[in-house]
């Protein structure tokens, strides 16, 4: 079992705009004043810029295109409506916002199977939807692969039940907690789990400082210390510039890279930044307009794949 994979599925956008039906409960994404078809030409500009640089270090990046039929702004991010595990099998995921639920198309499995991978078998939580519960795939759920831990901050788009039965299904331990944002004086939920936590091979990079409960921050801190992860502490101001949304993958020579967005890079400390680097080298890449618009980043851009070779 291993934590990293150097295999990534990415959605190159058709129709990328700030999409209203995520604005309510997620607080990082802000209106542009330009108009659409130029927010998506930049999103395009930016994605194309940060494919070349993951593929320029040997990372295995499959690029779909968005079908504009759907109308789908935040195609962008598909590791929320889908996961590839290393046994075969693909969890398709129930969604919050009912736009973002035709970003599920079955032609990108067909698309993995081209390219020479094995699916086994589809466990599908989507129907949940129709009982207003979600689980938005490694949004929602941080996965230590290696120590087979779940780690998930509930919120109206991480329910916990339903997380519970996904660990069940891929035989993970949850760690379940709440994480917080301020947003106009008032502590509400961070919508998505990847934008607080990420968790490489050797260490986790985390605002603690979300986690109003000091029980539940402990029980977290218990849990990475306790599989030998460094923990590399960021702060709330970091975590809105993206700090906490990154993704450690395998390159050429099965060389680690930490993925981030330009904003992330730049809002660490030398210190931070010679922390991350003891394990391995950071790639960063200019996401602006996706960051602004959509309210996710790099990590969020990048659904990884597990699965086997056929």
């Amino acid at each position: 079992m291993q934590q990293t994979t150097d295999t990534i599925l990415m959605i190159r956008p058709v129709n990328f705009r700030m999409n209203e039906q995520t604005a309510v409960n997620n607080y990082f994404q802000e209106d542009l004043d330009i108009k659409n078809a130029e927010i998506n030409a930049k999103a395009q500009t930016e994605f194309d810029a940060f494919v070349q640089k993951l593929r320029a270090v040997g990372i295995n990046v499959i690029v779909e295109d968005d079908d504009k039929l759907n109308d789908t702004p935040d195609s962008i991010f598909p590791n929320n409506w889908v996961s590839f595990h290393a046994n075969g099998d693909i969890a398709k995921y129930p969604m919050f916002a009912e736009n973002r639920r035709r970003e599920r198309r079955d032609e990108v499995f067909v698309r993995l199977e081209d390219e020479g991978f094995l699916i086994e078998n589809i466990v599908d939580y989507t129907s949940a939807e129709q009982e207003g519960f979600f689980l938005e795939g490694t949004g929602s759920i941080i996965l230590d692969r290696v120590n087979r831990k779940a780690y998930c901050a509930l919120s109206p788009r991480a329910d916990e039940d339903l997380f519970i039965e996904f660990c069940e299904d891929f035989e993970y331990t949850p760690v379940i907690f709440t994480a917080y944002q301020t947003v106009e004086g008032n502590r509400l939920p961070i919508y998505h789990t990847n934008v607080m936590m990420c968790i490489a091979e050797n260490f986790a990079v985390i605002c603690l400082d979300t986690i109003d409960d000091k029980k539940e921050r402990k029980n977290v801190v218990k849990h990475l210390k306790q599989d030998g992860k460094e923990i590399i502490s960021i702060t709330e101001k970091q975590m809105h510039q993206f700090a906490g949304n990154m993704l450690q993958l395998q390159g050429e020579n099965k060389q680690l890279y930490l993925i981030m967005s330009a904003s992330a890079h730049q809002s660490l400390t030398p210190n931070q930044v010679k922390s991350i680097e003891k394990y391995c080298p950071i790639i960063s890449s200019t996401l602006e307009t996706i960051e602004t618009c959509g309210g996710g980043s790099a990590r969020c851009m990048m659904a990884e794949v597990f699965l086997p070779k056929a």
